[in-house]
């Protein structure tokens, strides 16, 4: 217990050495926190639903409505809470399916080499020649859009980079005196993957994932802002975004504040992920 107190205690003081790193936690944290309280910290929860309230429209910024409202009289900060909602859950899910999918590809394509390398790395390079913002929007094009539909489209062009990554970091690893030595007294490629090369992997996959979040966050929006992501009256802040251009400069705020919205979770997500990457030392 004491030497894990320690290494838990010394983990902490190499994140906190940059001030930077703890800032991005604390953002992260606090949007976390309010997107799961939404309900409860909002204070015009029904915003955002299907809400009307035509003699609250376009108002300014104020103390009854720190953001506004919008062309509907709905409250903007509401909207933008519950907005943090849509894009965490994106950002969740799309990674619980790419990376996952990835990490197996990567592993057994840099660990067993050969044919299965060959086909596995060629099929990642063609996915990888087409941006991911290109790839999703002809995916959503054969679909309606929808929420669901683009978590589907951005995870299929996200699994590339973590086959990429994680087959670089295996191919550096199979030549370590462990897994040697794994290999020597018998122990399966399986056996060696799990036990002595994934642990090894951890450190980046945890800082890739963390960083890929803000950047997931922000593919999503601009999929929304396309029209191709969530679709009204669910509050997306992309989506915000392009309802409110439609009305610049006289009704700035619904735009602007969801803007700095996607801004400040982005920003928070990078920065946590400087700090994980310093702490795990590694490079992404």
């Amino acid at each position: 217990m004491r030497k894990f107190l320690f290494h838990r205690s010394r983990a902490w003081y190499r994140f906190s050495r940059n001030p930077l790193s703890v800032v991005g936690l604390l953002i992260v944290v606090t949007i976390l926190l309010m997107a799961v309280l939404a309900p409860f910290v909002t204070p015009y929860p029904e915003a955002a639903g299907k809400y009307l309230n035509i003699s609250g429209r376009n108002q300014a910024p104020s103390l009854e409505h720190w953001f506004g409202t919008d062309r509907l009289g709905r409250d903007v900060f509401s909207r933008v809470v519950f907005g943090y909602r849509v894009s965490l859950m994106l950002g969740i899910v799309v990674l619980s399916i790419a990376a996952p999918l990835g990490i197996v590809l990567g592993l057994i394509s840099g660990y067993l080499s050969g044919r299965i390398e060959f086909v596995i790395m060629r099929i990642t390079d063609i996915f990888l020649a087409v941006p991911s913002l290109v790839l999703a929007m002809a995916v959503l094009g054969l679909f309606e859009p929808s929420l669901t539909m683009a978590m589907v489209a951005v995870s299929i062009g996200w699994w590339p980079w973590y086959t990429r990554l994680i087959f670089n970091l295996t191919r550096s690893l199979r030549t370590e005196d462990y897994v040697v030595a794994a290999e020597v007294v018998g122990a399966s490629p399986g056996r060696v993957i799990v036990g002595e090369v994934l642990p090894n992997c951890l450190g980046t996959i945890l800082t890739k994932m963390t960083l890929d979040m803000g950047f997931v966050i922000l593919l999503g929006s601009g999929l929304s802002f396309l029209g191709l992501g969530a679709q009204p009256p669910t509050p997306d802040l992309g989506t915000m975004v392009a309802e409110g251009t439609l009305f610049l400069p006289d009704l700035w705020w619904s735009s602007v504040f969801s803007g700095l919205a996607i801004l400040v979770v982005v920003f928070g997500f990078n920065l946590l992920g400087d700090g994980l990457r310093d702490l795990f030392g590694v490079e992404v």
